[in-house]
């Protein structure tokens, strides 16, 4: 049997969180979508779309096939318009964007989204974060239990945590992180360092 630590870690997979999303996708009613959510300029129609939007870009970001979707810098255009399925059609973009980050050329050398351009290995693990992140805002919107993988939640934190006392490496994707005791669950302090309250409600 082969003792061999020095074997690469597995790469990530969106899949669960992707799935974890579209679970949250089927318990928002119609009467919750201009209700509020912890991104300030969204109600939870606007996050949807915004879901909607980054499934896209980042499916493209994995497969390298960059322009319009992954080009756009996040914020500085209006989300797009929800379409009229979009229950039954985001889950489907959702896991397609999963199932492109599942392919090991995915991660290798450059690509760019929201405009920027890193490292596909780091741009796999943002891709992860912003759907841990969101499914968050989604399920504290509209009074829904969150149910994170705990290797989601530490890939997050590891993207998250070296930007926490250098603001300036964290662009306009996040506000200031919130400080949260080291105690606290790790789903709260993934949360508190992306800018968000863990405590926020509706």
């Amino acid at each position: 049997m082969s003792n061999d630590t020095n074997s690469p870690a597995p790469l990530p997979d969106l899949g669960p969180a992707a799935a974890e999303v579209a679970r949250l996708l089927e318990g928002i009613r119609d009467d919750q979508l201009d209700g509020p959510t912890p991104c300030p300029k969204y109600p939870v129609r606007d996050l949807i779309a915004h879901v909607w939007g980054l499934s896209g870009a980042f499916q493209d970001a994995a497969r390298k096939d960059l322009g319009p979707t992954t080009d756009t810098p996040p914020g500085s255009v209006p989300p797009p318009e929800l379409p009229a399925d979009w229950r039954g059609s985001l889950p489907e973009r959702l896991a397609a964007m999963a199932e492109a980050w599942r392919d090991p050329a995915a991660w290798d050398g450059d690509t760019q989204a929201g405009g920027v351009t890193f490292p596909a290995a780091i741009m796999g693990r943002v891709a992860l974060d912003e759907l841990v992140v969101h499914g968050w805002d989604l399920a504290r919107a509209t009074g829904q239990t969150y149910r994170p993988a705990p290797a989601d939640l530490e890939v997050s934190y590891a993207l998250l945590a070296p930007a926490k006392d250098d603001p300036s490496s964290r662009g306009t994707a996040f506000g200031p992180a919130v400080d949260v005791p080291e105690g606290a669950p790790l789903v709260c302090r993934v949360i508190g360092l992306s800018g968000r309250d863990p405590g926020w409600k509706p």
